[in-house]
């Protein structure tokens, strides 16, 4: 029985989510921004250690289970769905905001879920209320959503495999550090990364996310990775292959930002990257790694939701993504390209802003390890953010060539929004002890020496003389970029067509022998039931009598055997 002293903090938005679709006008709005208001109250209301409880078949279920861990990206979540929620108060989809509070609230639940299963079911909650925020982009964003949801739920396949076949090795359930030392666990670190975006399948967030509508993309873009990212950082840290499959992830988001044309798969890629930032963190495995990780998944969630709002407004005024059809909107929409430009400080690390005081802890501790190919690797990938979203994302939106588009300054709930967010960027950059109090291990870095801000703002001096330099080779075109996605696409095609070529020609057969059959069957029936067929016939008392009695002996026979 569950225990009923204590509401699990994500429930308010999963009960606020299936609620919403009952309610109209102000009063919808007034419990999409509630709901995380007071799930964020109750976060810090919970004592640290096992608070809800309950049980399943032979199983102790622990549904919440507080540490700092756990509140840090609890109380993230709650404030991504409070901005994305004001971002959004003018969407007229309300099936969309009610499958993204549903999203947001097993997203908490996942954090603070104390045992396997637990995290399983609301895992899976995530994978269809995220899909249904997808689908709510619109008639084109069907198609994508279905491959959104197979991925998704081929890896939550991956993750029930795994821990069935973990319960079965080790009896327990409990969340805790694992090795890599059994097929089970294999299982389960596959199924965490194909939420995280790891490669192969990479290739699923630049499909469904900008697929979304102007405000799905901000809650996409806050709970899937992330959450993969804390549940990574729970089970496998330390693990060396998190390392290299981290920097794939870094400069594959880096290469395909910087070939892209849509405003929103530009920012999608980006995600790519800084989760591979993330998973690099957790690699090494040290504290200030961790830490790092940890705080940089933090600042990640806010300054992309003011780069996805602000391609959303963008989107919201002009019905335009492609770079190629953008240009000169500082003039009337001033407020959005100074979120955007905000953003993209902060995802480049520039000093003063959230990112700044976050990915260098991760590039420190690459260097503490004597990792040297890992820090010089961070340095390249964070000129390569600057380049792709620090300069290209506001130059070629806000800046370049003046295409005559004149449309209005972002709605004002959008704008608050955007603000609310730019300002966390730059209040967290400003005084980063706000945010290093509340990570899981202390905190001695100091990110403000001299020798570092001189030389982030050096690389970030040339990274931008050499984007203007190069900045009609970086132009973006009318080009469609492949991704590793088109190959199991394609096949999928091929295959759909064969095995409908297949079916067909099975089914042929199997009619074919099914009307054999069936005049077979019926010649049969007409000639023992027909007329003058033999059991039509009238049969004499006695012949009955003699087959009763037969029938009766070979009864009593099998019966005394």
């Amino acid at each position: 029985m569950i225990n009923d002293v204590i509401i699990p903090p994500g429930f308010i938005l999963i009960i606020a989510g299936l609620l919403l679709p009952l309610l109209k006008g102000q009063l919808r709005n007034i419990v999409l921004l509630a709901a995380p208001i007071l799930a964020s109250w109750l976060v810090w209301a919970l004592p640290d250690g096992e608070s809800v409880t309950a049980e399943y078949l032979d199983y102790d279920l622990v549904l919440v289970k507080t540490d700092a861990l756990a509140r840090l990206f609890a109380t993230v979540f709650c404030l991504a769905m409070f901005a994305g929620g004001l971002f959004a108060v003018l969407q007229e989809k309300t099936r969309e905001l009610a499958a993204a509070l549903i999203y947001a609230g097993a997203s908490i639940c996942v954090v603070f879920a104390g045992d396997l299963i637990s995290l399983f079911i609301f895992w899976e909650i995530m994978a269809v209320a995220s899909t249904i925020v997808v689908w709510a982009g619109g008639e084109s964003a069907r198609a994508a959503g279905l491959r959104y949801a197979t991925i998704h739920f081929f890896g939550g396949v991956l993750l029930m495999a795994g821990i069935a076949g973990e319960i079965a090795l080790t009896g327990s359930t409990a969340i805790g550090t694992l090795t890599l030392d059994s097929w089970p666990r294999w299982l389960i670190l596959a199924g965490f990364l194909v939420n995280a975006g790891a490669p192969p399948f990479s290739s699923w967030l630049p499909d469904a996310y900008p697929s979304a509508s102007w405000s799905g993309a901000v809650f996409l873009s806050a709970f899937t990775t992330k959450t993969a990212v804390y549940v990574i950082m729970r089970t496998f840290p330390g693990t060396e292959l998190l390392i290299y499959l981290g920097l794939f992830m870094v400069f594959y988001g880096i290469i395909y930002a910087i070939l892209e044309n849509d405003l929103r798969r530009i920012l999608v890629y980006s995600i790519v990257n800084q989760v591979g930032f993330m998973l690099i963190g957790i690699g090494i495995g040290t504290e200030l790694a961790l830490n790092g990780a940890a705080a940089h998944a933090f600042v990640h969630i806010i300054y992309k939701a003011v780069l996805l709002m602000s391609a959303g407004a963008v989107m919201y005024r002009t019905g335009k993504t492609k770079c190629t059809e953008l240009g000169g909107l500082f003039r009337t929409m001033p407020l959005t390209a100074i979120a955007g430009i905000i953003g993209g400080l902060s995802i480049s690390a520039f000093p003063y802003t959230s990112g700044f005081i976050t990915k260098s802890m991760i590039s420190q501790s690459a260097a503490d390890a004597h990792i040297a190919f890992v820090w010089f690797s961070l340095t390249t990938a964070s000129a390569g953010a600057f380049l792709y979203v620090g300069l290209k994302f506001p130059w070629f939106t806000f800046f370049q060539e003046d295409r005559g588009l004149r449309p209005k300054e972002s709605p004002i709930s959008m704008q608050i929004a955007m603000s609310l967010m730019a300002g966390a960027c730059i209040l967290l950059g400003v005084f980063p002890s706000l945010l290093y109090d509340l990570l899981p291990y202390e905190v001695t870095y100091v990110p403000y020496s001299f020798a570092h801000v001189v030389f982030q703002l050096q690389l970030l001096l040339f990274a931008g003389l050499a984007f203007f330099i190069l900045l009609p080779v970086l132009k973006p075109g009318k080009t469609i970029t492949l991704d590793f996605d088109w190959l199991y696409r394609g096949a999928g095609r091929l295959l759909a067509k064969e095995f409908n070529s297949f079916t067909f020609g099975l089914w042929k057969i199997v009619s074919s022998i099914s009307l054999c059959f069936y005049r077979l069957a019926g010649s049969v029936i007409r000639k023992l039931h027909g007329p003058g067929g033999v059991f039509t016939e009238t049969w004499p008392t006695g012949i009955m009598a003699f087959w009763t009695t037969v029938l009766l002996g070979v009864y009593l026979f099998f019966y005394f055997l």
